[in-house]
């Protein structure tokens, strides 16, 4: 299949994971909006639909979490409607990778990245919410409109953290997990955030922290500075840099995909994201883990591709789960920003 036919059997495939999910009395996120309630997503059996990129072309990828009936009876049906183009994985459940709950950061001692205070700031270093855990600075972006501001790009769970944050909240780097409590250790605060609620979709998991005056920021580590931006086609080798894994590689193994049910703790509860990446480790290791919220995903030429904002338990090659990543264009334009160059 080319992409244009890829999107169409996709689309399909939607009304068939809803009638089998009325058949067999399990609610699913499929087109219901805030008709389903959080607890209720949190039993369906979170039927994810996206574009899995295949070496002759594109096939449809098919995520599921639980081993239970309608996940069952919607494999067995895609397996036997599309055969070969039928990439289907289990996950097991997905959460962020920052917050307290219920997915901690890894602990500051097992960290492989920059857990220290660091200055200039570089991307990839420990940062969050004064009231957070910690995750991971992913960028630096600019506003046409305000030359002299520089702002901090990370997640809404890392830079806010909860529907209590305020514009001008402190953040701290490193996050409070790792020891950033002190004045000293305060580099701006919280400026936006695409805001996020129960009920419909969301699309991105971003917020903008604006740095402090005399705050240094080095934007060219690891790769050189990163301004470029593409839509993720599948089958890329991605790289990124966080708090807790450091310098990973992986693979785009999924595009435009669909409900993908994220757990966020007891303040939002559980939200579903359409239009996600996911990317599966290429080496021996996770490509993320808890802390690596908010890294920036992108190509090894240095053109970005996605915000990284939550994991699973399960999947990809080696077994050590997949990595979803909200795409970087929409990001930059729900906040009005563009990636600096310095």
């Amino acid at each position: 299949m080319d992409l244009t036919e890829a999107r169409k059997a996709k689309s399909e495939l939607v009304d068939l994971a809803r009638d089998l999910a009325e058949r067999h009395g399990v609610p699913t996120p499929y087109g219901a909006g805030a008709d389903v309630a959080p607890a209720d997503m949190v039993r369906a059996p979170t039927l994810s639909l996206g574009i899995a990129p295949q070496e002759d072309g594109y096939g449809i990828a098919v995520r599921y979490r639980l081993g239970i009936p309608t996940a069952r009876a919607f494999v067995r049906r895609v397996s036997a409607e599309i055969g070969p183009r039928a990439d289907v994985r289990r996950t097991g459940r997905i959460r962020t990778l920052s917050w307290g709950s219920p997915r901690p950061p890894v602990a500051t001692a097992l960290a492989a990245g920059e857990t220290d205070r660091v200055r200039p700031l570089r991307p990839g270093v420990s940062i969050a919410h004064v009231d957070v855990t910690a995750g991971t600075l992913g960028a630096f972006v600019v506003r046409a409109d305000e030359p002299g501001a520089r702002y901090a790009l990370s997640n809404f769970h890392v830079l806010a953290g909860s529907l209590a944050a305020q514009p001008g909240d402190v953040v701290v780097q490193p996050g409070p997990a790792d020891g950033g409590r002190s004045p000293a250790d305060r580099v701006g605060t919280l400026a936006q955030v695409v805001p996020l609620a129960e009920g419909g979709p969301a699309t991105v998991d971003a917020a903008l922290a604006l740095l402090d005056d005399g705050i240094g920021i080095d934007p060219a580590y690891p790769v050189g500075p990163v301004t470029t931006t593409a839509v993720a086609a599948g089958g890329e080798t991605v790289e990124k840099v966080g708090r807790t894994t450091a310098r990973t590689h992986g693979r785009v193994t999924a595009i435009e995909l669909d409900d993908v049910v994220v757990g966020y703790g007891d303040d939002l509860g559980v939200l579903s994201f359409d239009g996600q990446i996911e990317v599966e480790a290429t080496g021996d290791g996770p490509f993320s883990r808890g802390g690596d919220s908010g890294s920036l995903v992108y190509r090894e030429d240095g053109v970005a591709l996605g915000l990284l904002f939550a994991g699973s338990e399960t999947g990809g090659a080696n077994g050590t789960g997949l990595t979803y990543c909200n795409p970087i264009d929409a990001v930059l334009t729900a906040l009005t920003v563009t990636l600096s160059p310095r």
